[in-house]
């Protein structure tokens, strides 16, 4: 009855299937584990927003020093002098409502003397070109105390933003302390701070870049679930093609069986 099974239609069907399970099933943990990783980047987030600042000069900072996984979006506080002459922009960056300007990134001279910081101070609007250097702030003058979170370099293979050459002047794709050094021959440490409060507070500055959402977790377990979801109705709907093939084939069998009426002379 289900000698149709070893025919090259039905062996290629369910060879088909028998391949989707196991890459449906990997599919499905794949979208399991990008649901862990984001619930873990959440929590990160908001554990390193709740503590109290930290002083940057607390911190074993250094030039090339990649900022760990547990100090990224670290408050902490650093007192120096901006360096607006190393100032520059980063293109292609969106502010809260999603329009499209610069970052404006000025070092920071540490008044330990370690060196400077990068900093973050914030969003302004292209003014429609893509070429003219933007209208920013002046930063404050004389010594500041900053308030700020930690972040890692940006390179193009962890952000997917392609490092481009031929720029305008005084501005970059990435924010990124080595690039800045050999650009200008300053001493940076590693990482950058995303500006959060200024004392003294300037008469004008950039929008600052709001705090990261936290508490949004994604679609990936959704996403999972219907993987598996899937996974188990790949063998119930071969078992239901089967049986409806089997099914048609007993009546096609039952119907040739009938012997034709004779019909009298």
């Amino acid at each position: 009855m289900y000698r149709f099974l070893l025919t090259r239609r039905w062996l290629i069907t369910v060879l088909i299937a028998l391949l989707l399970i196991p890459a449906t099933i990997k599919l499905g943990f794949w979208q399991l584990h990008r649901h862990e990783a984001r619930v873990a980047r959440n929590e990160l987030i908001a554990q390193a927003l709740t503590v109290q600042p930290v002083p940057y000069d607390t911190l074993s900072t250094a030039p090339g020093f990649t900022v760990p996984k547990d100090l990224t979006w670290r408050t902490v506080t650093a007192t120096g002098q901006y360096d607006p002459e190393h100032e520059f922009v980063v293109r292609k960056r969106t502010d809260s409502s999603g329009a499209i300007g610069y970052f404006v990134i000025t070092p920071l001279k540490l008044s330990d003397g370690r060196g400077s910081v990068l900093v973050n101070r914030g969003w302004v609007d292209s003014g429609g070109s893509a070429t003219t250097y933007p209208a920013v702030p002046a930063v404050p003058a004389g010594e500041v105390v900053l308030t700020g979170r930690m972040r890692a370099d940006e390179t193009s293979a962890g952000s997917g933003i392609p490092d481009r050459a031929g720029l305008p002047d005084r501005q970059f794709n990435l924010i990124n302390t080595g690039q800045q050094a050999k650009e200008t021959g300053a001493t940076l440490l590693g990482g950058y701070l995303e500006l959060t409060a200024t004392t003294p507070a300037p008469a004008e500055q950039p929008a600052l870049v709001p705090e990261p959402n936290h508490s949004d977790i994604g679609p990936h377990m959704a996403y999972a679930i219907q993987w598996w979801l899937f996974t188990a109705m790949i063998p119930v709907g071969i078992w239901v093609m089967i049986r409806r093939e089997a099914k048609d084939r007993r009546k096609e069998a039952a119907e040739a069986e009938v012997a034709p009426v004779a019909v009298p002379a």
